[in-house]
């Protein structure tokens, strides 16, 4: 049924793309940009960018079969029983035994998801034209990736194994309920500990765009603001910013890549959305969210975990979910309840994007920079504008580029003196 239900989505999925010509725009922005409406019209994309939608379906597909077909190999085979095993025989403490099978488990799944992981993050990525990253930083990166998951993996991993040796029925509330402050933590720590491991962070080069950023940020009410530059040019062309951390960790980041392809007024209009996320507390409503779907996700675990341990324990080398071997069957149960609990999440997230992008209008009221911006990003991004709705449902976190550019376009409230939703927060 899983096998059906993802080839059927691949099938719609990579013949969805609404409203386009085969043609691509003449002209592009610059065209749209000497319009004397000021109205800038959709780029149609080019065949790229439609290419390398179509493919990134297709990857969506194995890759979520992938995730479910890994951990069922592991398990059915015995494997993850026999890394318990090995685990046992250097850890003699039960905490050692859970932090040398995830050491285990973790080398073991990255060595089998490695040729994928190379084919889509570097070879793929060097073909559409969006990588400058040499092997070396790629290597060294996946390297620093594996550091990471290890570290956090053998720090926390006993949390959950303990609650359910402690509470086998109630294991799944008390687990949920401390995702939360581990959620935070991360978000916390994230811009000053993992962040640095992957790319330079340093001052704004350009002091003048530096103190605009700042006195919309003063505008926007967030106090103590930095802004940081990171040098993303050396691992891909995509263009990017966002605010992220809270209290002391706090910050402004814009890739050097969109710095050098938008000029200040759609910057600005850029980096109003990502002040709308901070003020309109969003990262706390995705944390609430994030928290409701683990409940979810782990209450389902918790009922279907015991059916399949009872038919297949024979195979799997377990007879209870406390048993650490049973990491696999909780990742592909997770896994299979994701597909629906993710378009729900990411409904909720497309609707606070729109909210941030209405945020950013009103602040700047630069319709025609914040278009002409979204406009540019979907040509560099080799975004397609309008996708299909199964790709919106199951994929897309923001708004589709078209309709972002269609309300940057249309949303002018102040033109009729309509009131601002917003405008109490700005000073």
């Amino acid at each position: 049924m899983r096998a059906v239900l993802a080839v059927t989505l691949l099938l719609v999925l990579t013949t969805s793309v609404h409203g386009q010509d085969q043609t691509p725009a003449a002209g592009g922005v610059q065209a749209t940009q000497q319009a004397p409406t000021d109205h800038v019209a959709v780029p149609e994309p080019t065949e790229q960018a439609k290419a390398y939608y179509r493919s990134g379906n297709v990857l969506w597909v194995l890759n979520t079969l992938w995730a479910l077909v890994l951990p069922a190999l592991l398990l059915w085979t015995g494997f993850s029983a026999r890394m318990r095993d090995w685990a046992r025989t250097v850890g003699r403490k039960w905490f050692l035994i859970v932090a040398i099978y995830w050491v285990l488990f973790t080398i073991a799944t990255t060595a089998l998801d490695l040729p994928r992981i190379y084919y889509e993050q570097f070879v793929r990525q060097h073909t559409y034209g969006l990588s400058n990253q040499t092997l070396g930083k790629w290597t060294s990166d996946q390297v620093a990736n594996l550091g990471v998951t290890l570290v956090i993996g053998a720090l926390f991993l006993w949390v959950p194994y303990l609650l359910l040796k402690k509470s086998p029925r109630r294991w799944w509330i008390y687990t949920s309920a401390l995702a939360v402050p581990f959620i935070i933590l991360i978000v916390l720590v994230q811009p000053v500990w993992i962040d640095p491991l992957f790319n330079r962070f340093g001052p704004m080069q350009d002091k003048t765009l530096e103190a605009e950023i700042l006195a919309l940020s003063d505008r926007a009410g967030i106090e103590g603001g930095r802004v940081f530059e990171v040098a993303k040019s050396e691992d891909t062309r995509a263009l990017n910013a966002y605010v992220n951390g809270f209290g002391r960790t706090k910050r402004i980041v814009l890739w050097d890549t969109i710095i050098k392809a938008l000029d200040h007024k759609q910057l600005l209009v850029v980096m109003g959305h990502e002040m709308g996320h901070y003020v309109l507390n969003h990262m706390w409503k995705l944390i609430g969210i994030l928290a409701i779907t683990v409940f979810l996700a782990l209450y389902a675990v918790q009922r279907l975990s015991a059916t399949l341990i009872h038919r297949f324990s024979g195979r799997f080398g377990f007879t209870s979910l406390d048993d650490v071997a049973s990491l696999p069957l909780v990742l592909m149960l997770f896994t299979a309840v994701s597909l629906v609990t993710d378009p729900i999440a990411l409904a909720t997230q497309r609707h606070f994007e729109h909210e941030a992008d209405r945020f950013a209008l009103e602040i700047t009221r630069d319709n025609h920079a914040g278009a002409t911006a979204f406009a540019l990003m979907q040509q560099e991004n080799l975004a397609v504008p309008r996708p299909g709705r199964l790709y919106t449902w199951f994929r897309m976190n923001h708004p589709s580029v078209g309709d972002r550019i269609d309300f940057f376009n249309d949303y002018r409230p102040w033109d009729s003196g309509q009131p601002l939703v917003y405008d109490k927060r700005f000073k």
